[in-house]
Parts: C-alpha cells; structure tokens; sequence
C-alpha cells in the first residue's frame, strides 16, 4: 500500500488543493457570517465533499478510455451551452445558469475540462500536427465553439479562460513562437491603443522586435503581421472615440476604476484598502473591519482573496500565492516528465488555466486587472467553479499515476 500511493499518488497535488479548499471555507465563513449567519459557508462545505468524490473519481478513470472518448464527450457537453440559451437563469446579467429545483450549476465550468480533453485527445493523435494549417483550424473550431456560445450568454471573462489555455496547449503541441504571435498580437494590440498612445507604442516595439528576431521564418509575412496590427491598433481606437460617452466611461471604468470610485470601481477601491490594511500580521480571523462590515459586496465570491489578506495579513497572502505556486510549478513539471502526450498536453492545459485565473483574479483584488468576474480557484464561493476546480486536479493526478505510460 505505502508503494502504491508512493509511485501512484499524487500528495503534492491533494494536499496542496485540500489546504487552498480549507483557507477558502474559513475566509468565506469569515465573510459571510454576520449577514447570512454562516448559510454559504455550509453550502460550501457541502460542495467541497462533493468535490472531494469528484477528485477522487477523476484520478481513478481510465486514462485511455478519457482520450479514446474525449470528442464525444465535448460535444455532448456543448448540448449543455445550448440548453443554456434556451431555457437558462440569467444572474448578473449573464444567461450562464442551469436551476434544477433549486439548485444552480453554471456548466461553461464544466466546459472547460471537456474543451480541454478535445484539446488533448485531437492533438496527441499521431496524424494531427500543429504546425499544419488545416490541423490548426479544426483546433481552433475545437475552442471557437464553446467560446461563441458563452459569448451569447454573454459571458466574456469565462470565455476568455478558454483562450488562456488553448494558446499553451498550442505552443506545447509543437507550434510555432512565430504563430502564437501572431494569435495573440492583435488583443494585445488593441488592448494598449485604449490605454493611450504610449502603451500602444511599446506593444508596437515589442511585436516589432518580436517579429524581427523571428524573421528567418517568413520575412514577408512579419512585414505584413506588423502592418495589420498597427492597423487594428488604429481602428480600435478610431472606434473608441466614436462611441458615445456614457459607453466610453464604462470601458474606461474597466481599465481604470478610479474613473468611477462609487460605481463600477467600488470594488476594486475597497479591495485594495482591505489588503492595504492587514499590514504584515493581519487583524486576526473574522477581526477584518472591512469583511466584517461588508465594505465589499458579495467579498465571498470574486474578492475572497481580500479576506487572507486583511485578516492574516501579508504573511496570510504570501501562504495563499505560495501553495498556488506549488501547484502551478507542479503542473508545469507534471507535463514536462508526462511521457503520454495526451496526459502531457492535459497538464499543461489545466495549469494554464489554473494560471489565469489565479493571476486575472488576485490581479483584480490589488487593481492590476480590470474586473472580469474571474473566480479564484479553490477559494471563491460557488459550487460550479469549486468542482470543477476538483475535477481538474483529479485528472492531473491521474495524468501523475499514468506518467511513465507512452
């Protein structure tokens, strides 16, 4: 038995997911105590056992039978996006919920793993290449589908978790620097010409020494990639300035919260003042002045990082980034000695994800990222996000058991 978990079981994975459940729950009864007498934090509990089995079930499935029988299930699970559309509960001003007698699932979370083993399976198969144009589109088809239904939601930070782990996959398939470039020039791009002049000309500098240190490739076709992207960098911001000005101040309000301190950037603001004012100690658990008095709305769910750091202060947030850090490191070396490509390509595909969103949404929490509605895994309030978050690291532990299988 002891050889058995030690070859076959993945501690580093469990436990770390097991102490980032745990810090979640006593922030979220933290947060949530005074106003709703500790309802959510049972909830959670309650979903954290159900996460728990659904970890666990993850790392015993057939690794083989997951890659044999990874498209059907993707496309079977896009029948739940539809569904969505037809007859799904909008909150927040997002079509994104599935209500079965009174309970709620969110299954764009769920999407994403399916999305993730269609990702894997197609391109570990020994006749797909991602350098092949016809193989790169139908890749791409692979991901466009889920992202244009959630779109229609609308849902657009969800969405962009979907392109955040497939450009990874991509590069760890075996594309090319040249062509994750120029995927990912364009948002980047257009993102900066808003910002204003001078950050749209660094991202222009940058592409350009970019391009210009990959040049042997196509020369031509860098000349012309430039050209585009100065391109979109000027009609995005010819289109800004068309827009009328209350539409201007929402997209301004996103970039920068200080244009609209009591609306829209509320949040933020007071996120940094609760993270500000846990100091190097904190103020102590459930002694958080501004968890307490519900300076932030619904902190439970996207702001939940703002708990540990006011209440345990910055030894508290150092605790929470560094078992993050296991994980993401782990991840990243779990694809790396992974000798099946599918499980390699899974890995790495989820740590990506895990990635993002630990970044866009602690990001959010110390004004860095705008606010996109990013929840952090394992710690926001929410029974959709935190099993499927499980879900994940049961199936990087069954990549881990399966790692020395070609």
């Amino acid at each position: 038995m002891n050889s058995f978990f030690k070859e076959y079981f993945d501690r580093t994975i469990f436990f770390t997911v097991l102490a980032l459940a745990g810090i979640g729950l006593l922030s979220i009864y933290s947060a949530t105590y005074d106003a709703y007498e500790g309802r959510d934090f049972f909830r959670q509990l309650l979903w954290v056992g159900v996460g728990f089995v659904a970890m666990i079930s993850m790392m015993l499935l057939p690794l083989r039978w997951l890659q044999r029988n990874a498209l059907r299930i993707f496309f079977a699970s896009l029948g739940l996006l539809v569904l969505v559309l037809i007859m799904g509960k909008r909150v927040y001003g997002s079509q994104s919920w599935l209500g079965f007698s009174g309970l709620g699932i969110q299954p764009s979370e769920f999407v994403k793993i399916t999305t993730m083993l269609a990702l894997a399976a197609f391109l570990s198969r020994s006749d797909v290449k991602a350098t092949n144009l016809k193989d790169l589109v139908k890749t791409s088809l692979l991901v466009a589908l889920p992202i244009g239904l959630i779109m229609l939601q609308p849902d657009f930070g969800t969405s962009l978790t979907y392109i955040a782990m497939f450009i990874p996959v991509l590069y760890w398939a075996g594309a090319s620097k040249f062509l994750i470039i120029i995927i990912i020039a364009p948002a980047f791009v257009a993102a900066a010409s808003i910002f204003g002049t001078t950050p749209f000309l660094i991202v222009l500098l940058l592409l350009g020494i970019g391009l210009f240190m990959l040049r042997a490739e196509n020369q031509f076709l860098a000349t012309v990639v430039f050209g585009v992207n100065v391109a979109i960098g000027f009609v995005v911001q010819i289109l800004y300035e068309k827009l009328p000005l209350y539409q201007q101040k929402r997209v301004a309000t996103f970039l920068d919260p200080n244009n609209d301190p009591l609306g829209a950037g509320y949040n933020v603001i007071q996120a940094k003042v609760a993270i500000g004012s846990g100091g190097l100690w904190g103020k102590g658990f459930m002694r958080g002045t501004q968890t307490q008095l519900s300076f932030i709305p619904k902190q439970w769910t996207d702001f939940i990082f703002c708990v540990p750091g006011e209440e345990f202060g910055f030894l508290g947030g150092i605790v929470v980034l560094g078992l993050f850090a296991i994980l993401l490191f782990h991840g990243v070396r779990l694809a790396s000695i992974a000798k099946n490509r599918f499980g390699s390509l899974l890995a790495i595909g989820f740590t990506a994800l895990f990635t993002f969103h630990v970044f866009v949404n602690i990001g959010m929490s110390v004004g860095l990222m705008p606010v996109i509605g990013i929840p952090l895994p394992f710690l926001s309030y929410g029974g959709s996000s935190l099993v499927s978050y499980m879900m994940i690291a049961g199936l990087m532990m069954n990549v881990y058991a399966n790692r020395k299988e070609y």
